[in-house]
């Protein structure tokens, strides 16, 4: 496999397809176009959604109530075929009600063990702020390690497999912050912010979007979605693009004005974020470009300022990296 196409088995037993990065992207294309049927005026957070998802990683919404974080969830889901569950974090939730649990038989005196919610290609962690820390890492394994371990025993999750987690702003009552280690799991952190005046007026004269997301049809399958994320990795990245990926890593680490800069597992999600932008655009090569689109979603959340400050409300520190000027 060449990073000019892919193979991409039908679910159906019928013959293969072949894709390349253009077919890839007018595929995109038209998952993008069916999410905004629902998703009004978010064309970019629909298409950072979507390259997190192409590289295989997590995604971390925050903004506050009301914004379409769970409809986005609900949504991309739908439209990309995948098995869908929700969980609803709050202070009382356990751990056990997220990985599942064994209950006792008492027909064959045995346990049984029963599958939580996270044993789904798509799992919503709706506020997962708001459960306590204790739980909160119930998804650490299963994010990193695509597996869960439950009383001794290893279970896999199903593929493709991601988390998408919503937070409110952690000045609100009640919500407890995710720690570093958590949040560096998150290959994204994104916000959908206010819709333009266009796209609310449509929304407010329209038809409920949530009856136009139950008529959404699937547009891509998990075998094909599977295959397009075994292509991005393949996706050229020329040794000068690597000189000023590791400049803006040399930056955030050295500069004043960071406590903590970007870590090595960091900087390789900063390239397989920008592959996967770069196939969603149709090229088979990354361009500078493609790492200043990405570098705001996947650094806001890993960088620290001076006196322990954190950007997870805020990109500033992330954007101050796009003065680091390209060799």
């Amino acid at each position: 496999m060449n990073a000019e196409s892919v193979q991409v088995i039908n679910p159906a037993g019928q013959d293969n397809q072949s894709f390349k990065p253009k077919a890839v992207a007018a595929a995109m294309d038209k998952v993008i176009a069916s999410a905004e049927q629902v998703i009004l005026g978010k064309n970019q957070q629909l298409r950072l959604a979507l390259a997190c998802m192409m590289a295989k990683g997590h995604l971390l919404i925050e903004d506050q109530p009301g914004m379409g974080k769970t409809t986005l969830a609900h949504v991309l889901a739908r439209v990309m075929g995948l098995e869908f569950q929700r969980v609803q974090f709050t202070s009382d939730l356990l751990p056990s009600d997220i990985l599942g649990a064994s209950i006792y038989n008492k027909d064959n005196g045995n346990f049984t063990f029963h599958p939580g919610p996270i044993f789904a290609q798509l799992v919503l962690a709706d506020e997962v702020n708001r459960a306590t820390p204790k739980c909160q890492s119930a998804l650490l394994e299963a994010m990193e390690e695509h597996q869960v371990t439950v009383e001794g025993n290893t279970y896999a999750l199903p593929q493709p497999f991601f988390v998408i987690a919503t937070q409110n702003p952690v000045h609100q009552i009640g919500t407890f912050p995710l720690p570093e280690s958590q949040l560096d799991r998150f290959l994204m952190r994104l916000t959908m912010g206010y819709p333009d005046k266009h796209a609310e007026r449509e929304l407010l004269s329209g038809r409920d979007r949530r009856l136009i997301a139950a008529t959404l049809k699937p547009t891509l399958t998990p075998e094909q979605l599977q295959a397009i994320q075994a292509l991005v990795p393949q996706i050229h990245v020329s040794d000068a693009l690597l000189d000023y990926l590791q400049l803006l890593l040399s930056f955030s680490r050295q500069a004043s004005e960071f406590s903590l800069g970007l870590s090595p597992r960091g900087g390789l999600a900063l390239l397989r974020a920008a592959q996967a932008w770069a196939l969603l655009h149709g090229r088979n090569h990354v361009l500078p470009e493609d790492i200043q689109r990405v570098l705001p979603t996947v650094a806001g959340h890993r960088l620290q300022g001076k006196g322990g400050t954190t950007t997870q409300g805020s990109d500033s520190l992330a954007t101050r990296l796009l003065d680091v000027p390209i060799p």
